[in-house]
């Protein structure tokens, strides 16, 4: 069942237009990792899909809905919420804290400060720091449990490993298999190739505003991916030379 649903979507940061003319769908449970580099449309495309760019053109359905014009915190309480890139957590509030706060915003379900606590262990000794004195690894975990508070339907997370160390890396995306094989649906915006092809049921890439390519991630190799990363031939939506 296709839950998100990405039709012809166009946006722009005034004159520069971000995001071509881009469709994708999302099924239920499923895990889209999304790469392509630096300026790619990647991000954008993201906080487009959360309510936080409004598109120039275009649609974004949930569940059959057109959501497009919805507002964030609408978004949110319906089931989509966005892991920003940087984090953004509140610095002079505690783990717990933060946590707390997020539930407020989102909608009831399994998510609790416990569940989120038990999926990100790491954090259970630190629940009472203050999220400006954790580590970046420490932090991400914090972000992404926050955003689970919310019982997301669709988690939308934007560059996991981005600045962090190789060992904050491991644990981060240990608790986020865990999620995935709880079939937690995830679009996945990644610059480390071998992570997302690791997590991912599809790979789409992104290059200058538009997918170039989209598929399987059990039928890409890694090679097809990188040519696609960095415009080297021709590629087309199903992987593979065109």
């Amino acid at each position: 069942m296709t839950l998100l649903a990405v039709e012809g979507v166009d946006a722009r940061h005034g004159l520069l237009q971000a995001v071509r003319d881009v469709s994708l769908e999302l099924a239920e449970g499923e895990t889209l990792a999304l790469v392509g580099a630096n300026g790619a449309g990647k991000t954008t495309l993201l906080r487009t899909i959360a309510g936080a760019h409004r598109p120039a053109a275009g649609r974004i359905l949930f569940e059959g809905r057109d959501i497009t014009s919805s507002p964030a915190h609408k978004r949110v309480r319906s089931g989509i919420t966005l892991v920003p890139e940087g984090r953004r957590l509140f610095a002079n509030l505690t783990v717990e804290e933060n946590l707390a706060l997020a539930a407020r915003a989102g909608r009831p379900g399994p998510w609790t400060v416990a569940a989120v606590l038990e999926t990100f262990p790491m954090l259970e000794p630190l629940r009472r720091r203050r999220a400006g004195r954790l580590s970046g690894g420490e932090q991400q975990a914090t972000a992404i449990g926050r955003a689970l508070m919310t019982n997301p339907r669709v988690l939308l997370l934007d560059e996991v490993s981005l600045g962090l160390a190789p060992v904050a890396v491991e644990g981060v995306y240990a608790s986020l298999r865990t999620l995935i094989e709880r079939g937690t649906t995830t679009l996945l915006v990644e610059q480390d190739l071998n992570r997302a092809l690791s997590v991912a049921n599809r790979v789409a890439c992104m290059l200058e505003g538009r997918i170039v390519l989209e598929g399987p991630a059990a039928e890409m190799t890694r090679e097809q991916v990188v040519d696609a990363y960095f415009g080297l031939g021709r590629t087309r939506r199903n992987g593979g030379p065109a």
